[in-house]
């Protein structure tokens, strides 16, 4: 464990006024997205589009660093260079998402607990080097009838802080991911309840696994209502109820907090983000690490042709540019000044 290299990794990844790109789709869920613009789903397509976004010029302004799938931390750019050296020569930090999905959990309808921790020291190893500095694991927590169960918000604990612990063991940055999902009719109240028993779970497991949280990073969902509530909560509700969890929850001594995206329209994740960076007072910085929220422009701009590359490179940077301002809390007041 190489503290010194878990520090410096840590605060490079929530750097002022940069966020994480998460680009670390499974082959399942890229062949949706692809599907979406009627570009076959093939490991050179695949390679292609990842790599068009990995080589806009001047990413690297608001981009520290990038989560890749096992396929692409193995790929190589159009120059021949191995992706993970591509991203580090430009001063994005090479990542890689290492669970391998989430699964029905036994004996709890409805709910999935992640698994992958079979093998992971080794895959770790392998992982570094390649080049990969921090990793991600993602928990999925659904909120419905009676559910999340305290076994539920258990096990998806326990294997994120096991995780954790091999994770820094490695001297790779551990970014924790619970994610409590939007679907549902949940209010935004029951919505910040869940975050806050999820989060609290999380942090209690971590501590018992000795997992430092001066090396670790978290990624989390924002307190929003469910997507087909009545009543959608406002910017600035969604900003205080989300900031107010995070207080209550997230140890002051974490080098940063990054949200994901979580099905929001690109704007409104953007939004969030900038009032709750605006606030006085946050113990930790916050940024971002979309996915969706930072390629949808540039896919549809894409759309599998050469020919559009350009294009989609400037839609990428223009979305990375915005979240980048968003992250400082100055994004609305750019949008302010481009209106007069």
């Amino acid at each position: 464990m190489d503290k010194a290299l878990l520090s410096k990794t840590a605060a490079a990844m929530v750097a002022r006024g940069k966020g994480v790109l998460a680009a670390d789709e499974s082959s399942g869920t890229c062949e949706k997205r692809f599907k979406s613009v009627n570009v076959e789903c093939t490991e050179e397509n695949r390679r292609a589009y990842r790599g068009l976004l990995f080589t806009t010029p001047g990413a690297e302004q608001y981009i520290s660093g990038v989560i890749l799938f096992d396929e692409t931390i193995r790929q190589k750019a159009n120059d021949g260079t191995p992706f993970p050296a591509y991203l580090a020569a430009k001063g994005i930090i090479p990542g890689i998402k290492v669970d391998k999905g989430a699964m029905d959990l036994a004996l709890c309808p409805g709910e999935k607990v992640t698994e992958g921790l079979d093998g992971l020291r080794a895959r770790l190893a392998e992982y570094f080097k390649l080049g990969a500095r921090f990793a991600k694991w993602r928990a999925v927590i659904t909120i419905g009838e009676g559910i999340p169960s305290h076994a539920c918000l258990y096990a998806n604990a326990h294997a994120l802080a096991r995780y954790a612990a091999l994770c820094q063991e490695a001297s790779i940055v551990p970014m924790i991911e619970p994610e409590v999902l939007l679907d549902g009719d949940h209010s935004v109240e029951r919505s910040e309840e869940v975050t806050e028993a999820t989060l609290r779970a999380t942090y209690a497991a971590c501590a018992a696994h000795h997992v430092s949280v001066e090396h670790l990073i978290l990624k989390t969902s924002m307190v929003v209502s469910g997507k087909d509530h009545a009543r959608q909560a406002p910017v600035d509700e969604v900003a205080e109820r989300t900031v107010r969890v995070l207080k209550r929850t997230v140890p002051a001594a974490q080098p940063g907090i990054v949200f994901l995206s979580g099905g929001q329209s690109d704007e409104a994740a953007t939004a969030h983000l900038n009032a709750m960076a605006a606030m006085k007072s946050l113990p930790w910085p916050l940024t971002f690490s979309y996915s969706r929220a930072l390629q949808n422009p540039a896919l549809k701009t894409w759309r599998g042709e050469a020919k559009n590359a350009a294009a989609a490179q400037k839609a990428f940077h223009h979305r990375a540019h915005m979240n980048g301002l968003a992250s400082m809390g100055k994004w609305k007041a750019e949008l302010e000044r481009q209106a007069a």
